[in-house]
């Protein structure tokens, strides 16, 4: 995994040891900030664009607004700052990383009326979040023992940093078993995702993913909906179940760091027959191929070049 030598940090592009912060950061000790995971892919026609780079940014800025913070940078100061980071590592195919945090200030819960906020950028080169094997073979899920935090516990539409921490213990919980990655419930017994991504089912020709009770709208769960809405399937946002997961005939996970990730097993239990179903495997190919510009008839507006 090469990362980049440099980063955007609040404003300037700096080398990434010179951008430092204090040990007083308030998101440090209470995780007040808020991040992205976006990906730039190399171009058919050359060069490397990133994949919904606005919609991504725009909700940095919302996973902000939810804290009732405000970034001080405009959304499009924020896309060039990206294209910036990409170009100064000679990045055409990276993930990105922008995350804000509250900086030096107050020490108590409470940060203050409108608190300092630092910007970085990072990139680095990562290849499959699930691993090779999962992304081709399928991965395999473990219903965890943690709750996704119920809606009133958390902002769950935001990215923000500090909730990532039950998606850390249940993922190490995952791990520890054996297993490749950790399905969560919500309060109630019914499946809301994985710790960094969401969770599609298809039952007789019929897409299912959970709704947007407990879960981060996805910007690749957007893109996967259209996608099979424009081929003419049903696509439903509805509450399932572990029984109806195990008896679909393909389940997979999306995210910008999963991409189209099939699903094995869950608890043990076999989805299918065990290997990746044709619409899923044709899904993962033909969003490998959206991204590199390959089917421009979905999103014409999606792939900011970097130049």
């Amino acid at each position: 995994m090469a990362r980049g030598t440099k980063c955007w940090f609040n404003g300037k592009i700096l080398p990434v040891e010179e951008a430092k912060i204090s040990l007083f950061t308030h998101g440090l000790h209470y995780g007040t900030g808020a991040f992205e995971g976006i990906r730039s892919y190399k171009q058919k026609n050359g060069g490397g664009a990133v994949f919904r780079l606005r919609e991504h940014m725009q909700r940095l800025a919302e996973s902000c607004k939810l804290m009732d913070l405000k970034i001080p940078y405009t959304l499009d100061e924020m896309v060039k700052a990206v294209i910036e980071t990409c170009k100064a590592n000679n990045f055409e195919e990276c993930y990105i990383r922008p995350i804000t945090f509250i900086a030096d200030g107050p020490l108590g819960v409470y940060p203050g009326t409108n608190p300092p906020m630092d910007l970085a950028i990072l990139n680095w080169e990562w290849g499959s979040y699930l691993g090779d094997k999962g992304i081709n073979e399928g991965t395999r899920l473990k219903t965890s023992s943690y709750i996704r935090p119920h809606v009133n516990s958390s902002m769950s539409k935001g990215k923000i940093t500090g909730q990532y921490a039950v998606g850390v213990v249940a993922k190490r919980e995952a791990i520890m078993a054996g297993y490749d990655e950790a399905l969560m419930l919500d309060t109630e017994g019914f499946l809301t995702e994985g710790t960094g991504e969401n969770l599609f089912m298809i039952k007789n020709n019929v897409v299912k993913t959970t709704p947007q009770t407990a879960i981060l709208n996805g910007i690749t769960r957007q893109t996967v909906m259209e996608y099979f809405k424009r081929k003419g399937m049903e696509v439903q946002e509805i509450r399932f179940t572990r029984d109806e997961l195990v008896l679909a005939d393909e389940a997979f996970l999306t995210g910008t760091a999963a991409e189209i990730t099939p699903i094995k097993e869950v608890d043990g239990r076999l989805i299918g027959d065990g290997t990746p179903g044709p619409l899923s495997s044709k899904l993962k190919s033909d969003y490998a191929a959206m991204v590199r510009g390959e089917l421009p008839e979905y999103g014409k507006n999606w792939l900011t070049k970097i130049v």
